[in-house]
């Protein structure tokens, strides 16, 4: 809670940890994918990471959604898929599966990911450091220099050419002084969800309620016949069977059951505690959302061994290692995606990346949600990485710059993915060639996506 009480903080000076090429500030989907292609021809990458791991939600029992598009086709490759080579060579990640929820969905095993993460990482020469806060920054007039840390060793800085900002919530960039926004236009924001695991479920048993008798177990927008055909899946839906527990007294705080089945044998995580009125960049709020995430784990547990086919024997395993935040700051930039931008499948000339998941509105109020499809996939453009009025930086992930709605599109982890890999190609060429990341050849860094192997809707003639 704020208070308008305040102590001035006396004056001193910092020392420069290191001086670096790059400077990645976090190490989830977009930050660790960022620092492999910043780092890929032997400049000098540093990552910084609050947490003690690398992979950010995909540790948090989510699978990873968007490498397919709408149309079945893979629309997220390069570094992104050679992750996920790596995770299933240690049989710790799936196949892409087609969805007809998600477009589709890509299973992978928690504690692998920070693993496989950090290997990769390391193999690239990435400098890596836990445990600290981007808690300030370092400006010459409009120009980011540096990023001040705070960690057990007090506060340092960390002094870069070029920056990019993966923090997921704008970190960095805020502190810098680009103009921000938040939710929408009231400044509520999608829930965030504390992720938790049931071993002992019968799976089986739950797909085969589902395919045999679909008019008891309703499912939102995916036919019973997929459950046949699939024994690894996401469940969206019986609504019915909420309705009749929450009637009973059980207090359910969303309209659905979302489930997700894990890598292991009996194993389904389950996304279904929602927190309104969480503010991801307050420890206050997030604080109070862990702990009320934790009271609702209680009821959501009974509610799926009383009601639920297949989770007669389910006991409880674990909780994720953070809330899972869906939505915090958006940065203003060169260019704003909208709703428009989604829906119509918009290309642009400075694609790149190619994204495909629907508007997937988790509403501030309430425990509904609202989905819309394109059909087919959207671009996303490269000025809209790039932030207004401060130089030697660049955004990846949830926070670039998006309208409410569309960042709602864009904020899957695959989609982050392929933003990260086009920041860290971007921040390597303005180094390289000594130029401000808003000034470097896109029709050069599209083609070096490509050749590199990532995915673009352009014809080569067109570069």
């Amino acid at each position: 809670m704020k208070t308008a009480k305040t102590i001035r903080e006396a004056a001193k000076d910092l020392p420069v940890r290191k001086e670096t090429d790059v400077l990645v500030i976090g190490g989830g989907p977009s930050g660790f994918i960022a620092a492999q292609a910043a780092a890929e021809d032997g400049l000098n990458v540093t990552l910084v990471e609050s947490r003690s791991f690398i992979g950010g939600n995909m540790t948090i029992g989510l699978p990873i959604l968007g490498f397919l598009g709408q149309k079945g086709n893979q629309i997220i490759k390069g570094i992104p898929q050679k992750y996920i080579d790596r995770m299933k060579a240690v049989q710790a990640s799936s196949e892409h599966r087609p969805c007809p929820l998600h477009m589709s969905l890509t299973l992978v095993e928690p504690e692998a990911v920070k693993t496989v993460g950090l290997q990769m990482l390391l193999e690239s020469k990435v400098d890596v450091l836990f445990y600290a806060f981007c808690a300030g920054v370092v400006m010459e007039e409009d120009e980011l220099k540096g990023v001040i840390i705070e960690s057990k060793a007090g506060r340092e800085v960390i002094l870069a050419k070029v920056i990019i900002d993966c923090s997921g919530d704008a970190d960095a960039a805020y502190r810098a002084g680009v103009p921000c926004e938040y939710g929408n236009d009231q400044g509520g924001v999608q829930p965030p969800t504390l992720m938790f695991c049931l071993g002992g479920v019968d799976t089986e048993k739950l797909r085969l309620s589902i395919a045999e008798e679909p008019r008891t177990y309703l499912t939102d927008f995916i036919p019973a016949e997929y459950f046949g055909q699939n024994n690894q899946f996401v469940l969206v839906g019986l609504r019915n069977l909420v309705k009749k527990a929450q009637d009973a007294g059980l207090t359910l705080t969303t309209e659905r059951t979302i489930l997700i089945t894990g890598l292991r044998k009996g194993e389904i995580w389950v996304n279904m505690t929602r927190v309104n009125g969480v503010n991801g960049t307050d420890p206050g709020s997030l604080t109070y959302g862990e702990i009320e995430g934790r009271k609702q784990i209680e009821d959501i547990q009974r509610y799926l061994i009383e009601y639920v086919p297949g989770f007669e024997n389910a006991y409880f395993l674990k909780t994720a290692p953070f809330l899972g935040i869906r939505e915090t700051r958006r940065i203003k930039g060169l260019y704003t995606m909208d709703r428009d931008d989604i829906l119509s499948c918009r290309r642009f000339d400075d694609a790149i990346a190619v994204a495909s998941y629907p508007l997937d509105i988790h509403h501030p109020q309430g425990g509904g949600c609202t989905l819309e499809w394109c059909g087919d996939s959207y671009d996303i453009p490269y000025r809209s990485l790039i932030p207004q009025k401060v130089k030697n930086l660049i955004v990846a992930g949830r926070s670039i710059s998006t309208t409410h709605e569309a960042m709602s599109a864009i904020r899957v982890m695959a989609p982050c993915m392929a933003m990260g890999e086009a920041a860290g190609r971007a921040a390597k060429m303005a180094v390289r060639e000594n130029k401000q990341p808003a000034d470097i050849d896109v029709k050069k860094l599209q083609e070096e996506l490509i050749e590199k192997g990532a995915y673009l809707r352009i014809e080569k003639e067109a570069l």
